[in-house]
């Protein structure tokens, strides 16, 4: 394993790598804060991971299940978040629907 290899991974997972997810308008409100650090190895994996931390907030698990989101300013579209992986340093932004848009 490489130094930024994470403990769990396995020669057969991803590595878990660092990075901030934003929350924007009605996440950053439900989130109570404006960005977060995690290490994930997919959107999937952080999208858990925010759930997980963020349990008694059922307010924000609400707006993440309709949010957009943009990986490295890429959008994800419709493509399954297990198959978007995240790559050192990566900035994840969480784009709830917003009048007008």
């Amino acid at each position: 394993m490489t130094a930024t290899a994470d403990a769990h991974a396995t020669p057969t997972s991803p590595v878990r790598v660092s990075g901030t997810i934003r929350y924007w308008a009605a996440a950053k409100a439900a989130a109570g804060l404006p960005e977060e650090r995690y290490r994930a190895a997919t959107l999937a994996e952080l999208l858990a991971e925010v759930r997980l931390r963020h349990a008694e907030r059922p307010q924000l698990l609400r707006v993440l299940g309709v949010c957009s989101y943009l990986v490295d300013g890429d959008p994800v579209g419709s493509r399954d978040h297990a198959a978007v992986e995240l790559a050192e340093g990566w900035t994840v932004e969480a784009l709830p629907p917003f009048a007008g848009g």
